[in-house]
């Protein structure tokens, strides 16, 4: 169980490292699109390659992050329902939503998005819009942010099922401060 849970820490750090760094696009979109609006009204002046630029990091955000949303324990949830459940149930729940539901879909949606992906790369597909970008970039995004989902569900499931064998505590309890309860994980992984 060593072993998964070293592999669970490095795909929380890779998602973490990737998840930090794609949120600060969402400063660089608001100012896009601020110097969109004034260029446009001021100026006269627009062009659709910054409209699509902001479509592409707003792609960006959305895909890329999902797996530090799970990381992070911030999916939408049913916590009316979830909260009444027992620490253990509420684990079987998520191991079981994981492996049938997750996994299986985010492991179609990449099969389903690499062709069209590979489409977009080898005919250099651009937009139909005048001075619009290329395509293959935004179609890069749909399985790459899928595959960090689909890593970061293994994680997920990995510190459940030590969770369940008593080695690390509960993943669903939210600390006050993370760095404190990733200290107490390494603590009790190294026993």
């Amino acid at each position: 169980m060593r072993g998964l849970l070293a592999i669970s820490r490095a795909i929380d750090w890779l998602n973490e490292r990737i998840g930090r760094m794609v949120l600060w696009m969402v400063l660089a979109m608001a100012l896009l699109s601020a110097a969109n609006a004034v260029s446009r009204y001021l100026f006269n002046r627009s062009s659709n390659a910054w409209l699509e630029l902001q479509w592409y990091m707003f792609a960006a955000v959305f895909l890329l992050c999902a797996g530090y949303t799970l990381l992070h324990n911030e999916h939408i949830r049913i916590d009316v329902v979830s909260s009444r459940l027992s620490p253990r149930t509420r684990i079987w729940i998520d191991i079981f939503g994981t492996l049938f539901f997750l996994m299986p879909m985010a492991g179609f949606i990449m099969w389903l998005s690499w062709p069209i992906f590979m489409n977009a790369w080898v005919s250099d597909e651009m937009s139909s819009n005048a001075g619009g970008l290329i395509r293959w970039p935004a179609r890069l995004m749909v399985p790459v942010g899928f595959f960090l989902l689909t890593l970061q569900a293994v994680s997920e499931l990995i510190k459940r099922i030590a969770f369940l064998r008593g080695l690390i505590p509960d993943p669903l309890e939210k600390p006050e401060n993370p760095a404190i309860a990733q200290l107490h994980v390494d603590e009790q992984v190294s026993r």
